[in-house]
C-alpha cells in the first residue's frame, strides 16, 4: 500500500494530507473537505502552482512544501433548490407543461416528434444536475469534475449525451416506413448535385437517401449486399455519431453526399474499379464516427485516452476507422460480409488510408504528393490512384463552401460553435488555444478568408487540373464564397473604423467642453477662470479682484 503526502493551503493556512493510493476518490475529497472545514454541500476547487484546476482524487500527485496546491471552497451551502430558484425557473412546472404538450401532440398526430423527446431528455438532465451538487462547478451546470484525472476528457462516451434509445427507435421505425415509398427521380437527380441542401431533410430521410446511393450505384448487386443488412449498418452508423455541433450525423451525410456527387460528376465508375468507388463512399460515411467535438490538438495537449492509445498520431482519425470496423464485426450489419477475403483486405486498406487522410495535419504533404503526379497521372498506377482517393475524400470533407450560401452559412455557425466549446474548455484546463478557435478573436469572415485562400482553393484547383469538369460546380462557388467573405470583412472594417471615428469625435467634443471650466480655489485666493486658446494653445488667466 503506497502512501502519498500532499501539501496545500486553504484560507491562507498551510495544511498537509496523507492518503493511500488505494483510497477511493470520495475518501480523498472528504479528507480535503475536513481540512477546509466544509460541509457536504460545498464545492472544493484545487489548483496547482500554475493556477490550473486539478481533480481531487487518489491519483493526485505528491508535491513538496515549495509547490503547495491551493484549496478553495465555493458555492457554499447551495442546494439544487436554491440554484433552481436563482436560475428563475421551476423544473417541476416545466415537466408538467412538457407532459401536457406531449399528450396533445400524441392525441392529434399519434406520434410525438423527435424534438419533444429531446426536450424531455434535456429537462431530465437539468433536473438531475440540479439535484446533485457534485455536478456544479464555476464553469456552469455541465462539467463534472468528480471522476477521473483532471486531463480525463469530459467528452468521453460515458459523459457524452448519446442519442436516446427512444429517439433511435423512432428514427429506425420511420426509416422502415419511408423505405416503403419509392424516391422520385427528381429527388434522386438532386441527390447527385453538389448544391444539395441537407437542412431540408431530417435524420430518417437522410438514412433513406444514403440507402438510395448504394442502390443507384449498383452496389447491392455488385457486392451482394442484402437490404436488411444495409439498413442495419446505416442505423448503427447513425447511432455512433454523437450530437455535437458540427461533427455529427448531418456532417457525415453531407460528406457522403458530396462524394456521391463527385462520383457522378467525374464519372468515377469509368475511371476506377467498383471496389474503389465503394471504398470512397463507405469511407465518407464512416470518416468521423464517434467524434467527440474536440480536435486532435485537444486530444494531444490534454493527454486523453485516444492520444495515449494512438501515440499522438491522428488519434481521432484512427478512432473513427477503428469504430467503423468494430461495427462491421457484427455480422447482422456487415455490408462487406460477402466480399472475398482479398477484396475485403483491399477495401480495409483503402478505408484506413482515406479516413486517416482527413487529418488536416497531413494536408500539405498529401496535396504536395498529388500535385507531383498530376502531369503523369495514371489510374492503373496504385500510388496515383491512392493519392486521388485521398484528395477526393479531403475535398468532400471540407466542401461546405461549395454549397449555396444559405446552406454553407449555417454549417459555419455549427463549426464555430464547436470551436468555441473547445477553446472555452482549453482555457479552463490551462491548455493552448488556437487563435482561429477563440470566440474573442474570430469572426465569420476572418475564419474563412484564409482557409479558402490557402486550403480550399489550392486543394480544389489541384483536383480541377486532373478533372476540369469540376470547375463550374466545385471551384467557382468557392471563389464566389471568397469574394463574399472578403466583402463582409471590408464592411466590418469600415464599420469598425466609422465607430472609432465617432468615438474620437465624441471624445474631442467632451475635451472642448472641459477646456472651459471654473476651478474653485481656496477662499483667500477667490477663483481663477482658465481657458485654452484654440489658435496658439497658450493659457490665458484672469483673476477676479
Amino acid at each position: 500500500m503506497t502512501k502519498k503526502l500532499v501539501y496545500f493551503t486553504v484560507d491562507g493556512h498551510s495544511e498537509q494530507a496523507e492518503f493511500s493510493t488505494e483510497d477511493t476518490a470520495e475518501n480523498v475529497r472528504e479528507l480535503f473537505r475536513a481540512a477546509a472545514e466544509a460541509d457536504g454541500s460545498d464545492i472544493l476547487k484545487l489548483y496547482n502552482v500554475n493556477g490550473n484546476l486539478i481533480n481531487i482524487s487518489q491519483r493526485l500527485a505528491a508535491n513538496t512544501p515549495d509547490s503547495r496546491y491551493s484549496l478553495e471552497v465555493v458555492a457554499a451551502h447551495y442546494t439544487g433548490a436554491t440554484v433552481a430558484a436563482e436560475l428563475g425557473f421551476d423544473v417541476m412546472a416545466l415537466e408538467r407543461r412538457l407532459e401536457e404538450l406531449e399528450k396533445r401532440i400524441v392525441g392529434q398526430q399519434f406520434e410525438a416528434p423527435d424534438v419533444v423527446h429531446d426536450m424531455a431528455h434535456k429537462l431530465d438532465v437539468i433536473r438531475d444536475k440540479l439535484e446533485n451538487i457534485n455536478h456544479l462547478s464555476w464553469l456552469g451546470l455541465y462539467k463534472d469534475l468528480s471522476s477521473g484525472p483532471t486531463l480525463q476528457p469530459f467528452w468521453s462516451k460515458f459523459n457524452l449525451t448519446p442519442k436516446s434509445v427512444e429517439k433511435c427507435r423512432q428514427v429506425f421505425e420511420r426509416v422502415n416506413r419511408l423505405c416503403q415509398v419509392p424516391i422520385t427521380k427528381e429527388v434522386r437527380d438532386y441527390l447527385k448535385k453538389p448544391s444539395f441542401d441537407n437542412w431540408q431533410w431530417d435524420d430518417a430521410e437522410m438514412i433513406v437517401l444514403l440507402r438510395q446511393m448504394f442502390i443507384d450505384l449498383g452496389f447491392m448487386t455488385k457486392f451482394n449486399i442484402e437490404m436488411p443488412v444495409l439498413l442495419e449498418w446505416l442505423f448503427e452508423i447513425y447511432r455512433h455519431y454523437n450530437d455535437v455541433p458540427f461533427h455529427n450525423f448531418k456532417h457525415c451525410f453531407m460528406v457522403a453526399q458530396m462524394m456521391y456527387g463527385l462520383t457522378w460528376l467525374i464519372d468515377l465508375p469509368k475511371k476506377m474499379e467498383d471496389l474503389d468507388v465503394l471504398t470512397l463512399l463507405v469511407s465518407a460515411i464512416c470518416h468521423d464516427l464517434d467524434h467527440p467535438g474536440y480536435n486532435n490538438a485537444y486530444q494531444i495537449n490534454a493527454r486523453t485516452e485516444l492520444a495515449l492509445r494512438y501515440n499522438d498520431i491522428s488519434p481521432l482519425e484512427n478512432h473513427h476507422s477503428s469504430i467503423a470496423f468494430e461495427i462491421l464485426e457484427n455480422n447482422n450489419c456487415n455490408i462487406l460480409r460477402n466480399l472475398e477475403s482479398e477484396s475485403f483486405k483491399r477495401l480495409r486498406d483503402g478505408m484506413i488510408r482515406c479516413i486517416l487522410a482527413t487529418d488536416m495535419a497531413k494536408h500539405h504533404e498529401i496535396l504536395k504528393n498529388f500535385k507531383s503526379v498530376i502531369s503523369m497521372f495514371d489510374f492503373s498506377t496504385k500510388e496515383h490512384k491512392d493519392l486521388v482517393m485521398m484528395i477526393l475524400i479531403k475535398v468532400a470533407d471540407i466542401s461546405n463552401e461549395v454549397r449555396p450560401m444559405e446552406v454553407a452559412d449555417v454549417w459555419l455557425e455549427c463549426l464555430l460553435a464547436e470551436y468555441f466549446n473547445q477553446s472555452d474548455l482549453e482555457k479552463l484546463e490551462g491548455l493552448p488555444v488556437a487563435p482561429f478557435m477563440d470566440r474573442e478573436k474570430v469572426t465569420k469572415p476572418s475564419s474563412q478568408i484564409g482557409f479558402i485562400k490557402f486550403v480550399l482553393l489550392p486543394l480544389f484547383e489541384a483536383l480541377g487540373e486532373l478533372f476540369p469538369v469540376i470547375v463550374d460546380e466545385i471551384i467557382t462557388p468557392v471563389q464566389k464564397a471568397l469574394e463574399y467573405y472578403t466583402d463582409m470583412q471590408q464592411a466590418l472594417e469600415q464599420e469598425k473604423k466609422k465607430k472609432e471615428e465617432e468615438r474620437d469625435q465624441a471624445a474631442a467634443s467632451e475635451g472642448q467642453a472641459d477646456a472651459f471650466k471654473v476651478v474653485k480655489l481656496p477662499e483667500k485666493h477667490k477663483f481663477k477662470v482658465h481657458t485654452l486658446s484654440r489658435s496658439n494653445h497658450t493659457r490665458v488667466s484672469s483673476a477676479k479682484q
